[in-house]
């Protein structure tokens, strides 16, 4: 508009602009009631080898200053690669902009010889975290089958294959060994939902 001297374009701009505020205004109160429906539903497809999926990526924008308490249900924290997953996401809230006090964990025993590797790490995430004020509730069920993760903001993120979504990389000093949104992906669905209560464990 600005740089434009005809006074018709001037005038085309102006109300395109208009229409394109207002349009953009239309949707986010759409989304705002859906949401305080308890009917807000958008899905994430990741495909196979995919990359540019870290958590940052995937849980950000849901990170409001307000989400204090995070509820994970996920029962493969099991193995050295899936804690080092649970502890990226942990690293995550602890970055903020969230001021999370409380993180609540619900898995399943590594049911081989890897059961007291498996406690050990997450008692030293936990210890960790206590660092940072973050308290750490650790429970285990040996039915546990869905993968969600929970803020007291209402956003709820549920993962087909919960935070073990990335691929092994190709070797220790490889690309995406570090940075995971350089890490290919495993094909999985990400499903994000906003309701007014969530359920506590």
């Amino acid at each position: 508009v600005a740089t434009t001297k005809d006074e018709a374009k001037k005038h085309r701009y102006r109300q395109k602009i208009s229409e394109y505020m207002t349009r953009a205004e239309d949707i986010k109160k759409h989304i705002e009631k859906e949401k305080q429906d308890g009917k807000y539903h958008k899905q994430i497809r990741i495909e196979e080898n995919a990359t540019g999926f870290g958590y940052e990526k995937l849980f950000q924008e849901y990170l409001s200053e307000i989400v204090s308490e995070v509820w994970v249900e996920d029962p493969y924290i099991r193995h050295v690669h899936q804690l080092y997953n649970f502890l990226r996401f942990c690293e995550l809230l602890v970055k903020g902009p969230c001021k999370v006090k409380t993180i609540h964990l619900l898995t399943s025993y590594d049911e081989g010889s890897g059961r007291s590797q498996q406690i050990s790490g997450l008692e030293e995430i936990q210890q960790s975290l206590r660092n940072y004020g973050v308290t750490l509730n650790i429970a285990f069920s040996s039915s546990i089958h869905d993968r969600e993760i929970r803020f007291n903001n209402g956003w709820m993120i549920k993962i087909g294959r919960g935070l073990d979504y990335f691929k092994k990389p190709q070797g220790r000093f490889s690309i995406g060994y570090c940075d995971f949104d350089l890490r290919p992906c495993h094909e999985t669905t990400v499903d994000v939902f906003h309701t007014k209560h969530t359920k506590k464990m």
